[in-house]
C-alpha cells in the first residue's frame, strides 16, 4: 500500500471520491510495484482502483477516462519504492568531491531509470538487467537519459570502476531498435575520454540513428576536495577551443546527413575557451538545456525578446529603484550586460551586479547553481545592495529554501540587512525582477 498525500482538484481521482490520507492498495486487482507501473496502468482508458480509506474501509473504484488522462494522485514516496543508488565509483564523481559535514541527502548517488523518465536524471545503466530493459520497452518508457561517457567498453569500466559498465552499452541499440528515445551525456575528462576516444564515442552514438536525439559534451566539474581521488585537471582555454572544434566538426557532418547536429558542447566549454556562444537556432530547441547546453543563449534571447515589450512593465515600476543581483563567475558577463542594457533605458533604475567566486567548492567551480550562502555573505557584506538582492533560484533546494551549506535565504537576508528574492533563470523574469514587479 502507498499513502496518497495529494489529490489534484478537478481530477478523475477527486471526482471518484479519493482523498489525501487514503492508501492505494491495487490496480486491476494487483499490487503496484512502483510509479512506472502506476503510470502505465492509469494511462489506459479503463481500469480498477482499490483504495483503503482512512477509516480502514476498502473501496473498489471503476475508472473510465480518455487514454493518457492523469488520475491526479501524488504519493508519500514519489517512486513508491526506494530509489536505486549508484553502484559506480566514477573518477569524476562530483559527490565524491563534496566536503564532509553537509546534510546527508547530498551524499546520496541516485542511478534510477525511473528518475530518468520522471525527472530527466541521467543514468549509467549499470543498475539495469535484461528484465529492466524488457520492461522499459514494454511500457515504452521514453525518453531515457544515459550517462555514456565513452562507448569503449574497457575504458568505461575503468572510468566507472564497475565491471558491468562496458557490457551494458549493449542496452543502447536494444532500446533504440524498440523506438525508445535516448539522450546522451559525455562527461569529458582531460586525457581520458577525449581526443580519439571522443571521436569513437560520437561515431558509435550517431549509428543509433534517430533514437539518439542529442548528446551533451560537458567538462568534468572539479572541486577543491579531491584528496586521494583520481588526479583530474581542467582544460586550458586552448584545449577547450580544440574540443569545441572537434565536436562542431562532427556535428556539422551529422547535420548534413540526418538534419540534426545531435552533439552539443556545454556553455562552460565556450566560456573557458573565450569563444562566442552559438545562436538560438544552433541548439535545435535546447534539448539539453538542463545540462548547461545553450542556457546562456536562451537567457539572452528571452531577455532581448522581452525588451520589445518593456513599455508594458513600466506602469508597475516605481522609480527610483536600486537593486543588486549576484551570480557565479560563468554567468557574470551575461548578467552584467543585461543589467547595463536595462539600466540604459529605464529611468531611475540602478543595478549592481556582483560576481561571487566559489570558495566553498573551489574557484574552478564557476556555475551559479553551486554557490553557497556563506560565499554570498562573505563577498556581499559591505557592498551597496539597494532595495533588494536577487539570488539565483537554482542555488536553493527544490523542496526547501536552503543553500547547499544549509544557510537559508532568511538568514542571509538578516545578516546582510536587505530583502532577498530568488531570481529565475529566465530572461523575461529577469526584467520583472530588476523592476521589482511580481
Amino acid at each position: 500500500m502507498t499513502k496518497i498525500t495529494y489529490v489534484e482538484p478537478g481530477s478523475i481521482a477527486e471526482d471518484a471520491g479519493i482523498e489525501a490520507g487514503d492508501f492505494l492498495v491495487a490496480l486491476n486487482g494487483k499490487k503496484v510495484n512502483d510509479i512506472l507501473e502506476y503510470k502505465f496502468i492509469t494511462a489506459d482508458t479503463d481500469y480498477e482502483v482499490t483504495i483503503k480509506k482512512a477509516d480502514g474501509e476498502y473501496e473498489i473504484i471503476e475508472i473510465a477516462n480518455d487514454f493518457g488522462e492523469d488520475l491526479g494522485l501524488e504519493f508519500e514516496n514519489a517512486l513508491m519504492t526506494k530509489a536505486k543508488s549508484c553502484a559506480n565509483k566514477c573518477v569524476f564523481c562530483f559527490i565524491d568531491q563534496l566536503p564532509k559535514g553537509l546534510r546527508q541527502t547530498l551524499y546520496f548517488k541516485d542511478d534510477d531509470s525511473r528518475l530518468s523518465f520522471l525527472h530527466g536524471n541521467f543514468i549509467t545503466m549499470t543498475n539495469l538487467r535484461d528484465a529492466d530493459i524488457d520492461r522499459i520497452i514494454e511500457m515504452h518508457i521514453s525518453p531515457v537519459n544515459v550517462s555514456v561517457h565513452t562507448t569503449n567498453p574497457e575504458l568505461r569500466v575503468k572510468m566507472m570502476h564497475n565491471k558491468r559498465a562496458g557490457a551494458v552499452l549493449d542496452y543502447l541499440p536494444r532500446m533504440a531498435q524498440a523506438g525508445i528515445t535516448l539522450c546522451g551525456q559525455i562527461v569529458l575528462c582531460r586525457g581520458i575520454n577525449d581526443g580519439e576516444e571522443l571521436d569513437r564515442s560520437m561515431r558509435d552514438l550517431f549509428l543509433l540513428g534517430d533514437a539518439m536525439e542529442s548528446v551533451s559534451i560537458v567538462p568534468a566539474g572539479l572541486t577543491r576536495y579531491r584528496d586521494k581521488l583520481y588526479p583530474l585537471t581542467t582544460y586550458t582555454p586552448e584545449e577547450a577551443a580544440a574540443v569545441i572544434r572537434q565536436v562542431e566538426t562532427f556535428a556539422e557532418k551529422c547535420l548534413s546527413e540526418c538534419g540534426s547536429r545531435k552533439f552539443f558542447c556545454a556553455d562552460e566549454l565556450y566560456l573557458k575557451a573565450g569563444l562566442p556562444l552559438p545562436s538560438e537556432d544552433y541548439y535545435e530547441g535546447y534539448a539539453q538545456i538542463e545540462n548547461g547546453v545553450g542556457m546562456i543563449t536562451s537567457l539572452m534571447t528571452e531577455f532581448e525578446d522581452e525588451m520589445n515589450f518593456l513599455d508594458e512593465y513600466l506602469p508597475d515600476y516605481k522609480a527610483p529603484r536600486t537593486v543588486s543581483v549576484c551570480t557565479g563567475v560563468a554567468a557574470y558577463p551575461t548578467i552584467k550586460a543585461m543589467a547595463a542594457r536595462l539600466e540604459a533605458v529605464v529611468e531611475g533604475l540602478t543595478i549592481h551586479v556582483y560576481e561571487i567566486v566559489n570558495h566553498f567548492f573551489g574557484e574552478t567551480v564557476t556555475v551559479a547553481g553551486l554557490l553557497t550562502g556563506q560565499d554570498m555573505l562573505a563577498q556581499l557584506t559591505g557592498k551597496e545592495l539597494g532595495d533588494q538582492l536577487i539570488i539565483p533560484e537554482n542555488t536553493l533546494r527544490a523542496d526547501e529554501a536552503m543553500f547547499l551549506d544549509d544557510m537559508t535565504p532568511a538568514e542571509l537576508s538578516e545578516k546582510l540587512g536587505v530583502s532577498i528574492r530568488a531570481g529565475k533563470n529566465n530572461g523575461a523574469e529577469f526584467i520583472k525582477e530588476m523592476l521589482g514587479i511580481e
